[in-house]
């Protein structure tokens, strides 16, 4: 895609987020979920990564996405629609690799993730989010692991790229391109976002438009 074509996409993006997105409702079970009749783009990240936060940035909302003080609260698949009608879904996923969750609540999550990715024939792509300051960890690694084994195509995100110096960033940088080749799923091409200062988030948004196939 040429610079050109980047820069319109990217417009239409920033128009159609601008328009209706709306919440649609949490499924806490599959049998919960909407029907399969348009794309959708989930949304996955350890707790406390700023996923509803870069929600919120990537919608131009205050508060669609719930950012919670306490991590690990989002424990169902949360949809919201884009479009009017509906082109697509986001969907905003249960926060991973938080300690203080019982055994039995996280086993619970992992199951719905799991069966939702490998069963979804209307997934049309996966955002793994990572936290900027500490770069790929462990839960992150079995994420991604994950998703290759469900054959799911994923783009990995990095948050919260203010919160360190530009040098401490172009390492971390490198460092997840290195992880993301090592996983057949991954896109190669990180995207490196700030939700406070707006980094990133029109080219993100371009990227969800391509994605979605809109």
């Amino acid at each position: 895609m040429t610079e050109e074509e980047l820069l319109t996409l990217e417009q239409r993006a920033n128009k159609l987020f601008s328009g209706r997105v709306e919440f649609l409702l949490s499924a806490p079970q599959l049998k919960f979920l909407p029907e399969p009749d348009v794309p959708e783009i989930a949304f996955c990240g350890r707790s406390n990564v700023g996923k509803s936060t870069l929600l919120n940035a990537l919608t131009g909302r205050k508060a669609i996405a719930r950012a919670s003080v306490t991590p690990g609260r989002t424990q169902e698949l949360n949809f919201f629609e884009v479009g009017e009608p509906t082109l697509f879904r986001l969907v905003d996923m249960p926060g991973y690799g938080f300690a203080k969750a019982p055994v039995k609540v996280v086993e619970k999550w992992k199951q719905l993730v799991r069966t939702y990715l490998r069963g979804r024939p209307v997934l049309a792509r996966t955002l793994v989010l990572v936290d900027a300051r500490h770069g790929p960890k462990e839960v992150d690694r079995e994420m991604m692991k994950m998703l290759d084994e469900a054959a799911v195509g994923y783009r990995v995100v990095l948050t919260k790229a203010d919160k360190i110096k530009a040098s401490e960033l172009e390492k971390v940088v490198a460092e997840t391109q290195t992880e993301a080749r090592k996983h057949i799923a991954a896109y190669p091409d990180i995207h490196v976002t700030s939700a406070e200062k707006g980094m990133g988030i029109g080219a993100l948004r371009a990227a969800v438009l391509a994605d979605a196939g809109v």
